[in-house]
Protein backbone atom coordinates (compact mmCIF):
# COMPACT_ATOMS: atom_id res chain seq x y z
CA UNK A 1 0.00 0.00 0.00
CA UNK A 2 1.15 3.42 -1.09
CA UNK A 3 2.06 6.11 1.69
CA UNK A 4 -0.82 8.64 0.47
CA UNK A 5 -3.36 5.57 1.16
CA UNK A 6 -1.54 4.96 4.20
CA UNK A 7 -2.08 8.68 5.39
CA UNK A 8 -5.80 8.49 4.03
CA UNK A 9 -5.86 5.61 6.83
CA UNK A 10 -4.70 7.75 8.72
CA UNK A 11 -7.11 10.88 8.39
CA UNK A 12 -10.50 8.00 8.83
CA UNK A 13 -8.77 7.01 12.05
CA UNK A 14 -8.47 10.52 13.17
CA UNK A 15 -11.86 11.56 12.23
CA UNK A 16 -13.66 8.39 13.82
CA UNK A 17 -11.63 9.10 16.99
CA UNK A 18 -12.79 12.84 16.56
CA UNK A 19 -16.44 11.53 15.92
CA UNK A 20 -16.33 9.69 19.48
CA UNK A 21 -14.16 12.20 21.94
CA UNK A 22 -17.47 13.71 22.36
CA UNK A 23 -18.22 10.43 24.42
CA UNK A 24 -15.34 9.86 26.48
CA UNK A 25 -15.58 11.54 30.02
CA UNK A 26 -12.20 12.40 30.02
CA UNK A 27 -12.50 14.97 27.61
CA UNK A 28 -15.22 16.36 28.68
CA UNK A 29 -15.89 18.84 31.46
CA UNK A 30 -18.66 19.31 33.51
CA UNK A 31 -21.07 20.87 31.21
CA UNK A 32 -19.79 18.29 28.76
CA UNK A 33 -17.90 20.37 26.97
CA UNK A 34 -15.01 19.30 25.07
CA UNK A 35 -11.65 20.38 26.61
CA UNK A 36 -14.20 23.38 28.46
CA UNK A 37 -13.99 24.82 24.95
CA UNK A 38 -17.35 23.66 23.17
CA UNK A 39 -19.84 21.03 22.52
CA UNK A 40 -20.59 18.76 19.45
CA UNK A 41 -23.86 18.34 18.37
CA UNK A 42 -25.33 15.63 16.10
CA UNK A 43 -24.35 17.93 12.78
CA UNK A 44 -20.50 17.86 14.08
CA UNK A 45 -20.53 14.24 14.91
CA UNK A 46 -21.99 13.33 11.45
CA UNK A 47 -19.69 15.45 9.63
CA UNK A 48 -16.78 13.91 11.58
CA UNK A 49 -18.10 10.47 10.79
CA UNK A 50 -18.85 10.81 7.19
CA UNK A 51 -15.42 12.67 6.53
CA UNK A 52 -13.56 9.07 8.21
CA UNK A 53 -15.51 6.85 6.28
CA UNK A 54 -14.69 8.75 3.04
CA UNK A 55 -11.13 8.48 3.82
CA UNK A 56 -11.66 5.21 4.33
CA UNK A 57 -13.48 4.40 1.40
CA UNK A 58 -10.91 6.52 -0.87
CA UNK A 59 -7.77 5.05 0.56
CA UNK A 60 -8.78 1.29 0.28
CA UNK A 61 -10.16 2.04 -3.29
CA UNK A 62 -6.69 3.55 -5.04
CA UNK A 63 -4.68 6.54 -5.30
CA UNK A 64 -6.42 8.40 -7.25
CA UNK A 65 -9.10 8.04 -5.18
CA UNK A 66 -7.95 9.06 -1.93
CA UNK A 67 -5.43 12.05 -3.86
CA UNK A 68 -9.02 13.42 -4.73
CA UNK A 69 -9.85 12.79 -1.27
CA UNK A 70 -7.41 14.86 0.25
CA UNK A 71 -7.48 17.71 -2.97
CA UNK A 72 -11.27 18.32 -2.70
CA UNK A 73 -11.74 17.47 1.33
CA UNK A 74 -8.61 19.45 2.16
CA UNK A 75 -9.52 22.55 -0.10
CA UNK A 76 -13.57 23.07 0.90
CA UNK A 77 -12.58 22.02 5.12
CA UNK A 78 -10.04 24.55 4.94
CA UNK A 79 -12.24 27.02 3.38
CA UNK A 80 -14.16 26.26 6.45
CA UNK A 81 -12.06 26.49 8.77
CA UNK A 82 -11.02 30.22 7.34
CA UNK A 83 -14.99 31.08 7.80
CA UNK A 84 -14.83 29.85 11.31
CA UNK A 85 -12.13 31.99 12.33
CA UNK A 86 -13.98 35.23 11.76
CA UNK A 87 -17.83 33.96 11.70
CA UNK A 88 -17.12 31.69 15.19
CA UNK A 89 -19.06 28.94 12.95
CA UNK A 90 -18.67 27.53 9.98
CA UNK A 91 -20.93 25.78 6.61
CA UNK A 92 -19.96 22.41 6.75
CA UNK A 93 -21.48 21.71 9.78
CA UNK A 94 -24.60 24.19 9.53
CA UNK A 95 -23.60 26.08 12.13
CA UNK A 96 -23.60 29.70 10.47
CA UNK A 97 -26.90 28.75 8.94
CA UNK A 98 -28.06 27.60 12.39
CA UNK A 99 -26.71 29.77 14.88
CA UNK A 100 -25.74 33.09 12.68
CA UNK A 101 -22.22 34.37 13.52
CA UNK A 102 -20.99 33.75 17.26
CA UNK A 103 -20.42 36.47 19.25
CA UNK A 104 -17.20 35.27 20.36
CA UNK A 105 -13.05 36.43 20.59
CA UNK A 106 -10.89 36.05 17.69
CA UNK A 107 -8.44 33.89 20.31
CA UNK A 108 -11.60 32.13 20.89
CA UNK A 109 -12.47 31.35 17.44
CA UNK A 110 -8.75 30.95 16.81
CA UNK A 111 -8.85 27.69 19.20
CA UNK A 112 -11.81 26.39 18.36
CA UNK A 113 -10.47 26.55 14.08
CA UNK A 114 -7.00 25.98 14.32
CA UNK A 115 -6.86 22.04 14.27
CA UNK A 116 -9.01 22.53 11.43
CA UNK A 117 -6.75 24.99 9.70
CA UNK A 118 -3.75 22.69 9.78
CA UNK A 119 -6.48 19.20 9.08
CA UNK A 120 -7.83 21.07 5.76
CA UNK A 121 -4.02 22.34 5.03
CA UNK A 122 -2.56 19.48 5.40
CA UNK A 123 -5.20 17.29 3.23
CA UNK A 124 -4.09 20.38 0.48
CA UNK A 125 -0.36 19.44 0.51
CA UNK A 126 -1.03 15.78 0.83
CA UNK A 127 -3.37 16.24 -2.10
CA UNK A 128 -1.99 18.86 -4.32
CA UNK A 129 2.01 18.48 -3.25
CA UNK A 130 2.93 15.14 -2.11
CA UNK A 131 1.06 13.04 -4.74
CA UNK A 132 3.15 14.07 -7.22
CA UNK A 133 6.14 12.61 -5.73
CA UNK A 134 6.75 8.68 -7.09
CA UNK A 135 7.78 7.27 -3.59
CA UNK A 136 4.58 8.82 -2.05
CA UNK A 137 2.39 6.76 -4.48
CA UNK A 138 3.89 3.59 -5.25
CA UNK A 139 3.06 0.52 -3.48
CA UNK A 140 5.92 -0.66 -1.45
Amino acid sequence: MSIIRILGLGYAAMFFFVAFMGYIPAFLDDQGNLFGLFTLDMYDNTLHATSGVWALIAALISNKQIILYFKIFGSVYFLDSIIGLYAGNSFLDFGIFIYGMADNSFLLNFFLNVPHVFIGGIAMFFGFYLSRKTWATKAR
